[in-house]
C-alpha cells in the first residue's frame, strides 16, 4: 500500500513539476505584456530557469529524468495495474518519441526561457516596483 502510495506522490510531484514549467513559459511573456508583477519575481523565475537547466541537462546527458527512474523503480516494486487515473496522467507525461525530439525539444525551451530572462527581466529584491 506504502509503494502504490509513494508511486502516486512521485506521479503528482512529476505532473505539478510539469504545469509549472509549461505555466511559465506562456505566463511570463503573457504577463509581462499585461504588466502582471507576479512574473517579475526573482525567485520564481529561478526555480524556473533551474527546473528547465535540470530538464535539458538531463536530456543531452541521454539520462531520463529522475523522477521517471524513481517512478519506474517503484512500479516495479508495486507490480500491479495504476488506478485509471494515474494511467491517464502516464499518457500525458510519457510520449512514445525518440529521445533526440525530447533533447532537441528541451533545449529550445531552456534557450527560449534565458531569452525570457533578456525580453522579461525580472525585478532585483528590493528594486522599486518589486512585490
Amino acid at each position: 500500500m506504502i509503494d502504490r502510495a509513494a508511486v502516486l506522490l512521485v506521479l503528482a510531484v512529476h505532473l505539478a513539476i510539469i504545469v509549472f514549467n509549461v505555466a511559465g513559459l506562456i505566463l511570463i511573456p503573457l504577463g509581462a505584456r499585461r504588466g502582471w508583477r507576479f512574473v517579475r519575481r526573482r525567485d520564481l523565475r529561478l526555480l524556473h530557469l533551474l527546473s528547465l537547466t535540470v530538464v535539458a541537462l538531463q536530456a543531452v546527458l541521454g539520462r531520463a529524468c529522475f523522477l521517471t527512474i524513481l517512478q519506474s523503480r517503484l512500479e516495479g516494486r508495486v507490480g500491479r495495474t495504476p488506478p485509471l487515473l494515474a494511467h491517464w496522467i502516464d499518457r500525458v507525461i510519457y510520449w512514445p518519441l525518440p529521445l533526440a525530439f525530447f533533447t532537441v525539444l528541451y533545449v529550445a525551451v531552456w534557450i527560449y526561457v534565458l531569452a525570457l530572462w533578456r525580453f522579461v527581466p525580472p525585478r532585483r529584491s528590493g528594486a522599486k516596483g518589486s512585490p
